[in-house]
């Protein structure tokens, strides 16, 4: 499936970037403008089901396809945010940017039983309010609230379904393909101590966001941005 895109910026120099679930290109309203500043072409997606892109069928490794049918090999550096990094950590090979950046990837998403069934949850996030995503995200500007709200409307929360095989997953790339960083919210909620440390051991380059949730661009961009030198 060949996914809508939204680009900042022009050159020869290009990012990547690539959204969560229930998000699409917007999230990045002000990491796309930021990089191309400082010189690069940036292209960021809709996944499918999210944002302008179609619907269809949902699956890890079709996730990852679509990147690979749309998106430019031999980018500068390729970043993406949870779903986001677990798609690029499937098509990073194919799509061979210089460098990669895992922004609290999905890449071990715990497993849960009954009411608390992890995609049923996360299809749930479809009916959230402005009083929901406000509480649970308390440190976002209105503008990112009003955005979220926007992207929830547009969203096929059956997106979540096709992710049920990564929940109690060990996904955990074996090594780095690129030279490759992991960024995590402080604490994350999706990769813990012991499997930062393994990270670590296998090559990735591991930093912290300190007191960032998940979204860590939205939460503290300057904190987002701080920990992309020397990546960017």
């Amino acid at each position: 499936m060949r996914l809508h895109t939204r680009t900042w910026g022009e050159g020869d120099r290009v990012a990547l970037l690539i959204h969560g679930i229930m998000a699409d290109h917007r999230t990045w309203r002000r990491v796309g403008p930021a990089l191309a500043a400082r010189g690069l072409r940036v292209i960021a997606v809709d996944l499918r089901g999210h944002g302008a892109t179609a619907r269809g069928d949902y699956s890890m490794e079709l996730f990852a396809d679509d990147l690979v049918e749309t998106l430019p090999a031999g980018a500068e550096v390729a970043i993406g945010h949870s779903l986001g990094g677990l798609a690029l950590s499937l098509a990073v090979e194919r799509l061979a940017p210089g460098r990669a950046v895992y922004s609290d990837p999905a890449w071990c998403l715990p497993r849960t039983e009954g009411e608390l069934d992890g995609p049923q949850a996360l299809a749930r996030a479809k009916t959230l309010s402005r009083e929901d995503i406000t509480a649970l995200n308390p440190r976002w500007e209105t503008e990112d609230i009003d955005v979220e709200l926007e992207t929830l409307a547009v969203w096929d929360e059956n997106t979540a379904f096709g992710l049920a095989p990564a929940f109690g997953a060990d996904l955990l790339p074996a090594a780095p393909v690129v030279p490759s960083l992991v960024q995590l919210a402080g604490p994350s909620v999706m990769i813990s101590p012991a499997n930062a440390a393994e990270l670590e051991r296998r090559g990735f380059q591991v930093r912290t966001v300190a007191g960032a949730g998940h979204t860590i661009h939205r939460d503290d961009f300057d904190g987002f941005m701080a920990s992309l030198d020397g990546w960017i």
